[in-house]
């Protein structure tokens, strides 16, 4: 009696697997959403790092960034402080502190609000970091940001595509540190 208890139990076990194996066969595959995207870009600056951080360094401040026109915030450089850039045409961008370091020159702040007409992304964060340059004769300033594309759902408009996030983040990036090379070498 025991035996065949056992093997009605194990038998019971096997087509309970085989049924899984056959629901899970038939099953609609779907594909994921987006992808967490990451852009990188670093320039560097023939200056010290403390005169690139002093510029850089006041979060309160965007106006080395070639389309913001205006910044206002709230708690300086306070870990919850806050800053709305206004960009050439009146679009605006809320932003958030979240992390600040001055000993390492760093910072970090997230998006809070922007349109993704203006910035194709979603889930924006962002890390500003001032470093001595290989040489020792000048500072590397690198901006990295992780983000989602601007169209959360599968088959995105060319517009809010992975691509279309990326090429806008790092166009930023690039003019953005250009700009600012320019303004510590020249002086102004």
């Amino acid at each position: 009696m025991r035996m065949r208890s056992g093997t009605a139990v194990a038998g019971v076990a096997a087509l309970a697997v085989a049924g899984m194996a056959l629901t899970a066969a038939f099953e609609p595959v779907w594909a994921h959403g987006p992808t967490r995207q990451k852009v990188r870009e670093s320039i560097e600056i023939n200056a010290a790092p403390a005169k690139v951080w002093a510029v850089i360094g006041n979060f309160q401040d965007m106006s080395w960034l070639p389309p913001v026109t205006k910044t206002e915030g709230e708690k300086g450089n306070e870990i919850g402080a806050t800053r709305r850039l206004t960009l050439t045409g009146g679009a605006t961008v809320d932003e958030e502190l979240y992390k600040f370091d001055a000993a390492a020159m760093t910072y970090s702040y997230r998006i809070t609000a922007v349109d993704v007409k203006v910035l194709p992304v979603t889930n924006y964060s962002s890390t500003l970091t001032v470093t001595p340059s290989a040489d020792g004769k000048g500072a590397t300033l690198e901006w990295a940001g992780a983000f989602y594309r601007g169209f959360p759902n599968n088959d995105p408009p060319p517009e809010l595509s992975d691509e279309a996030a990326k090429t806008a983040v790092s166009g930023l990036y690039k003019a953005g540190l250009e700009a600012l090379k320019k303004k510590i070498e020249s002086g102004s």
